[in-house]
């Protein structure tokens, strides 16, 4: 599969949860008009989900979105970094997987904000796709073609670029974490393959960490053990 690279919308620039609040979900499917910053509907600390139930904003779903949406802010900053190594053909691959999984971390937000009590119709638009997980392995594989073997345990390190993609990492297991406990008290099969994302994409994070230190010329540090 080609990633291929799409300019950002005016949409994109607005935070996962200002999009929920804002009921971005049915308007990027239904209209094109320009949406408002700010409805003032979620200062009781309630908030809406995409099917329009209003739940507090101490619920697990926001919790998980909140936690998706810091991952992509995460990946940002990463990516900026990227931008600055200098010229490697996996340099500019890595530019334009996380680009896209920017955009498919918008849509695991409209699939956890969709839970089983949703209509038919809203639930089979913001299906998540399960090809995207295989999408990651790809790109791991073919980044793990030119890594060195990994014989120990190894910290986050490796210049810029590869310290903040391990910070996005470890902010993407946490995602994985509230969207599994979304999963259970939702009793929502449907996003398992959201888990099965975002458990790849943790993976994948690392493996271009460790790319990017190599791009930069720049050595792993290594877990050591205290002596005792």
């Amino acid at each position: 599969m080609v990633l291929g690279v799409r300019p950002a919308s005016s949409a994109s620039i607005l935070s996962l949860a200002d999009l929920i609040r804002n009921a971005w979900f049915e308007a990027r499917a239904s209209s094109t008009r320009a949406m408002k910053i700010y409805t003032k509907t979620g200062d009781s600390g309630s908030s809406s989900l995409y099917n329009g139930e209003r739940r507090r904003k101490t619920n697990a779903i926001f919790a998980a979105l909140g936690d998706t949406d810091e991952c992509s802010s995460a990946i940002a900053i990463a990516r900026e970094y990227v931008a600055e190594l200098s010229h490697h053909d996996k340099k500019e691959t890595i530019a334009r997987t996380l680009e896209w999984v920017q955009s498919r971390l918008l849509d695991v937000g409209s699939c956890v904000a969709t839970p089983p009590t949703s209509s038919d119709t809203k639930r089979q638009r913001t299906e998540f796709c399960e090809d995207h997980a295989q999408v990651l392995e790809d790109q791991i594989d073919q980044l793990n073609e030119e890594l060195p073997p990994l014989t120990m345990f190894i910290l986050p390190s490796g210049g810029k670029a590869a310290s903040h993609l391990h910070l996005a990492r470890s902010v993407c297991r946490r995602a994985e974490c509230s969207v599994v406990a979304v999963a259970l008290e939702e009793e929502d099969a449907s996003l398992h393959s959201v888990m099965k994302f975002l458990n790849r994409l943790s993976d994948y994070l690392f493996t271009a960490a460790r790319m990017c230190s190599v791009i930069a010329g720049r050595d792993e540090t290594t877990y050591r053990k205290v002596e005792r």
